[in-house]
């Protein structure tokens, strides 16, 4: 196992040409949210366009939408069919085909905030785009016997799973220790063939590199960030992360997991540079946000 150092982060980030316009730096689209958790997505989307993705499309609960739409204006919201509890309703499966006709994303965050959503298993088996799965999409994996046999091997994804998450796919107790840890975290990028993490102290990245594991250990963040929409905040930093590496060097494992390192990397850096003023107590996910700004430019070495 290697640890991330601020010198490869450096030289992972994506290129920002001074002639570039918002069509060079990749569209995301964020499948996210239900009336019960409907801020998961909100976090997803804001940290994605301060990643600097180009375009960021969020697709929500029909009854939610009007209200972020006013929130966040740099977001295209779309509103999607839902059922009684408030969550993204299976026939709004009718609207993806057509959009990613018309619209071409370069990739999906799917997950934050959808609970149950039965959308959830069709978009999994169906969606052929590049694919970062966090949260319920992942509680949806798990739900699915055998589900890592029909996984997409061949689709560049990523998955995100916290411990408890984690624990589920695999159908294992909880890990109780670091080699625990990376023996999980190596196991789920064997079977699913994506670019893998394992949240929490010291996130661990395990991807393989022409069939070669390795495995990566983020030194950044602190208990500052163990605190609700921490997760939703990464999430939406890699996609939008992956969206511009992607789009100026192919969607790959190999972008998929520059994305993933850089992400995690900023990710605490921004909650360590948060919790400078803020302290380890008080750091909330929206603030998390609001320092990636400056963590970019520390990582960059300005």
């Amino acid at each position: 196992m290697e640890i991330l150092s601020q010198t490869q982060i450096k030289s992972w980030l994506p290129a920002r040409p001074k002639n570039a316009h918002k069509g060079l730096f990749g569209r995301v689209l964020i499948v996210a949210g239900s009336r019960s958790m409907c801020g998961a997505g909100f976090l997803c989307a804001c940290s994605a366009l301060t990643a600097g993705a180009g375009l960021v499309y969020w697709a929500l609960p029909a009854s939610m939408q009007p209200g972020f739409a006013a929130q966040l204006p740099e977001v295209i919201t779309i509103p999607l069919a839902e059922n009684a509890t408030g969550e993204i309703a299976q026939s709004a499966w009718e609207f993806f085909p057509e959009f990613c006709k018309k619209y071409n994303p370069s990739l999906v965050i799917l997950g934050p905030g959808m609970g149950k959503s039965p959308l959830l298993p069709v978009l999994l088996e169906n969606c052929a785009l590049p694919l970062l799965v966090d949260a319920d999409g992942l509680n949806a994996l798990s739900r699915q016997a055998g589900w890592h046999r029909t996984w997409a091997q061949e689709r560049p994804g990523i998955l995100t799973p916290h411990p408890g998450e984690m624990a589920r796919l695999l159908g294992q107790p909880v890990a109780a220790d670091e080699k625990a840890r990376q023996s999980q975290v190596e196991t789920l990028a064997q079977l699913t063939g994506a670019v893998c993490l394992l949240k929490g102290a010291g996130t661990l990245i395990s991807w393989a590199n022409s069939s070669k594991l390795q495995t990566w250990k983020n030194p950044t963040g602190s208990s500052a960030l163990a605190k609700a929409g921490a997760g939703d905040v990464l999430a939406g930093l890699i996609g939008g992360l992956w969206a511009q590496l992607g789009s100026a060097e192919g969607f790959s494992k190999h972008t998929a997991f520059k994305a993933a390192a850089c992400g995690v990397y900023l990710h605490g850096l921004a909650g360590d540079l948060a919790a400078q003023e803020k302290g380890n107590f008080s750091v909330l996910a929206r603030d998390v946000i609001a320092y990636l700004p400056r963590a970019f430019v520390v990582a960059e070495g300005k």
